[in-house]
């Protein structure tokens, strides 16, 4: 093998351009395909910029050409050559007026035949790809990816940086606290039988970094949640961590706003118009059927429980009896798509995420057809064809139940079933949407009682303050979340710095004071001592990343990310460890039967 000594790159592939003709050039890459004529042969060069054309024909040294005929694809070359313009050019590639005609070349590294096609859009099962992850990222796609994700990490920097904030590193293995997921425990060998964990937020360090007096707090941060999950969800993800004492929600959402607004425009050119539009949650709920809704396209939820109060259908009596809702959505123009078998395909899907049915109407070129007109009165019916703006081509799906919440949300997430199925929902389209005054307490159906439905150092709006103990469905909290098309890219609160509201706040939450101060003891300490009013913000990274690039998956965004069982099938982790180190640390395995 031969080695780059006297060589040094002067160029990338990608960057040549026809202002380069007769420029004497040194090149390093891999080989993407070489293209033997006889007399000629042609190597596609390729490197993180791009590929190029190297040229070797009659007057090329026999030497040079012999190794361009050994040449096959991956491996790794080195080329000098003069740049000349190509006789048959190529529009597909940037390069394409042009290639370089080798007067030296070196094969720096040979290549086996990789198990797949190191080529865009690559075909091959993720999984097998993952296994080779470092030829996987070698795809131009994905290296284009990982290149933006650079650029966005970058403005990321530069614009809090501009703003006033401090990049302050907090740790990796910090005590264990409740923030709603289950934590990645490291065991510690020095102190046996105790634990750290991997943080899931830095949020009480970057608190702990007000009371420090840095006003102006910003961290890149890795964040770790042992989670199910799902394709917007990865056991170690990358959070923009903000934090700002001395303002208000105004301040932190302003901040928020201007972030967007650079970051978009300089990495992807795209002009975001702000102010950003805010809804309430009660808003986003009641139209949308969640809290972080696809506005891209509208089947907003309609109520209709006043146009069937006084049916005899049964599952609308019933749900309207014990105090719940009945509500529906029009899919417009949908009657070809939603036939008869694809209703029923609904039917079974919201049956499975927790309704007990799904009542519909077709409307189609011969009339009204319905699963439940039988129980209705004419006029009943009309009502319904009223209020949903029914007409020829639309199906209306409708969802009944006691509880409110649980009819939204089933019919928000069959709202976006149904858009996908119909293909509506607009590429291309960047909707923000802010959602505020979230609940502070949301009422848990199997613990009958009313739990947190935030971290307990955020703040309850001040009007709230009083229904506290007396009225908890009516407290709102100083929190707010970045929406953009369906997906939470941001969540943030002010928070409580009063130790009398906060232990209220902990009694509340059924958390006396022994164990208020046993999980947050050195944050309520440090509130002791002159705690400043700070909100912040976490900003979803590889979520943002995600979203400015069109991908699907976080795993198109990360270099090396997990399976969804949590695993990395390219360094085979988890794996078990050996009975020394086990031993070290003083803990036991157990193995499940049939292991």
């Amino acid at each position: 093998m031969e080695t780059l000594e006297g060589l040094k790159r002067t160029d990338y592939c990608g960057t040549l351009t026809a202002k380069d003709v007769g420029k004497t050039v040194t090149l390093c890459g891999w080989v993407q395909r070489q293209r033997d004529l006889g007399s000629l042969i042609f190597i596609d060069l390729r490197d993180r910029t791009g590929i190029v054309q190297l040229a070797f024909d009659e007057n090329t040294d026999k030497a040079v050409f012999d190794k361009a005929f050994s040449a096959r694809s991956e491996y790794v070359l080195a080329a000098v050559g003069t740049v000349r313009e190509r006789s048959a050019k190529n529009t597909e590639i940037p390069t394409g007026e042009i290639e370089v005609e080798v007067t030296e070349l070196r094969i720096l590294g040979k290549s086996e035949t990789p198990p797949f096609e190191i080529v865009p859009n690559c075909q091959t099962a993720e999984t097998t790809r993952l296994k080779y992850r470092y030829l996987d990222l070698r795809r131009p796609d994905l290296q284009k990816n990982i290149l933006l994700r650079h650029k966005i990490t970058k403005i990321t920097r530069d614009y809090f940086d501009e703003n006033g904030f401090i990049e302050i590193e907090t740790p990796m293995l910090i005590r264990s606290t409740p923030e709603g997921a289950r934590d990645f425990l490291v065991p510690s060998r020095i102190h046996n039988g105790s634990f750290y964990a991997l943080p899931q937020s830095p949020q009480l360090y970057k608190q702990l970094s007000m009371v420090a007096g840095f006003d102006r707090y910003m961290q890149i941060a890795r964040c770790f949640r042992d989670e199910d999950l799902r394709a917007d969800r990865q056991p170690e993800f990358t959070q923009i961590d903000v934090e700002m004492s001395f303002v208000d929600m105004e301040d932190v959402l302003a901040m928020g706003e201007g972030y967007i607004k650079r970051v978009f425009k300089d990495a992807i050119g795209v002009d975001v118009p702000t102010p950003l539009p805010r809804i309430t949650y009660n808003e986003a709920m009641n139209r949308y059927g969640s809290d972080k809704p696809d506005t891209r396209y509208g089947m907003e939820l309609i109520d209709i429980t006043n146009e069937v109060s006084s049916s005899e259908f049964v599952v609308f009596k019933s749900a309207i009896a014990e105090g719940g809702t009945v509500r529906a959505i029009n899919a417009e123009n949908a009657v070809s798509a939603l036939s008869r078998k694809e209703i029923d395909k609904l039917t079974d899907y919201v049956k499975g995420i927790g309704a007990k049915g799904l009542a519909w109407i077709r409307m189609t070129d011969d009339g009204m057809s319905s699963s439940f007109a039988k129980f209705m009165t004419e006029d009943e019916m009309n009502a319904i064809l009223k209020k949903t703006g029914a007409k020829k081509g639309d199906v209306i799906l409708i969802v009944a139940d006691k509880i409110k919440n649980h009819v939204l949300t089933v019919l928000g997430a069959l709202r976006q079933k149904v858009a996908k199925k119909l293909d509506i929902i607009p590429e291309g389209k960047y909707n923000f949407l802010w959602i505020t005054e979230f609940p502070f307490f949301e009422y848990d159906e199997e613990q009958k009682q009313f739990v947190a439905m935030h971290h307990p150092f955020t703040a309850p709006m001040d009007e709230c303050i009083d229904y506290l103990e007396t009225d908890k469905a009516k407290v709102r909290a100083k929190c707010y979340d970045l929406v953009l098309n369906g997906i939470e890219l941001s969540s943030g609160s002010i928070r409580i710095t009063d130790p009398q509201l906060q232990s209220r706040i902990f009694d509340l939450l059924g958390l006396s004071k022994e164990e208020a101060y046993s999980k947050f003891g050195y944050l309520l300490d440090a509130f002791r001592y002159g705690a400043p009013p700070h909100g912040g913000m976490g900003i979803g990274l590889d979520r943002l990343c995600m979203q400015m690039i069109g991908c699907d998956s976080l795993r198109d965004v990360i270099a090396y990310p997990k399976l969804q069982n949590a695993s990395e099938p390219m360094t085979e982790c988890p794996a078990p460890v050996d009975d020394e180190q086990l031993k070290e640390l003083g803990i036991g395995v157990t193995h499940k039967e049939g292991e």
